[in-house]
């Protein structure tokens, strides 16, 4: 059971991110992924939450990692190790000094330094026992709150079998308009374990902060008690001054 779970949170940090290219749409909209197919007057695209066909009129500017390595974070991230994140937990504060915010957990969680596969993985933490885990990222994102949803859902269709939402919920977190988004599935990629999750996506800077949480099914109802609690006391620090 244990190699199970610990397959199961290596499968899903590895799957956050990926070699990307940069294509900025007309609307603002900007999409990270690997142009896979030229079909006519669209461009296939595989991104981290599936294919997508994008029109190609719809495309101002495509911006490609080897020859801008800098264009965004997501494209840089790709391409180096996850950066040392300076961050505390001392009893139930967490502390991430270098994105700046904390989170309350319960006692006897621990940083997982095994789950952050990548530069967008802020925080990786789990339980002491490693059945329930939580991981934040941030991700830049200038489309609409419900096109983000549909993309961490869409994520999610193609990570799972039996993909089910159980709900989607508005709320407020930080003092800021959030979304929890409830779901379930069978991955594959645990020897078919069914796992629950609970995410919260709260806006950001320059897009959406994501705080992940899940576990085995069978402990999610006894658990999610705990992760909503956890994902509540989220706060964003505003960025100390830089000196001059």
């Amino acid at each position: 059971m244990f190699r199970k779970l610990f397959s199961l949170s290596l499968f899903l940090a590895l799957s956050i991110t990926a070699p990307a290219e940069e294509l900025v749409l007309k609307d603002g909209t900007k999409i990270f992924g690997k142009m896979t197919a030229v079909n006519g007057d669209k461009i296939e695209v595989e991104t981290a939450y599936g294919k997508m066909q994008i029109n190609r009129a719809d495309i101002v500017s495509i911006s490609f990692p080897e020859n801008n390595p800098g264009a965004s974070p997501s494209t840089a991230s790709a391409t180096k190790e996850p950066p040392k994140i300076d961050e505390t937990l001392d009893g139930t504060q967490y502390l991430n000094k270098t994105a700046h915010f904390s989170l309350t957990l319960p006692v006897a969680w621990k940083i997982n330094s095994s789950l952050r596969s990548s530069a967008e993985v802020l925080a990786a933490l789990s339980s002491t026992d490693s059945m329930r885990y939580l991981i934040v990222i941030d991700e830049p994102y200038t489309g609409s709150a419900d096109s983000y949803k549909g993309l961490v859902e869409i994520q999610a269709k193609r990570n799972l079998e039996n993909y089910e939402k159980l709900t989607e919920t508005p709320t407020t977190i930080d003092g800021k308009s959030a979304m929890l988004l409830s779901y379930r599935g069978i991955s594959p990629a645990a020897q078919n374990l069914p796992i629950q999750f609970l995410v919260a996506i709260i806006p950001s800077t320059d897009g959406y902060t994501r705080v992940t949480t899940w576990c085995v099914e069978p402990l999610f109802n006894e658990t999610q008690g705990t992760f909503e609690k956890i994902i509540r006391s989220y706060h964003a620090a505003t960025e100390p001054a830089k000196k001059p």
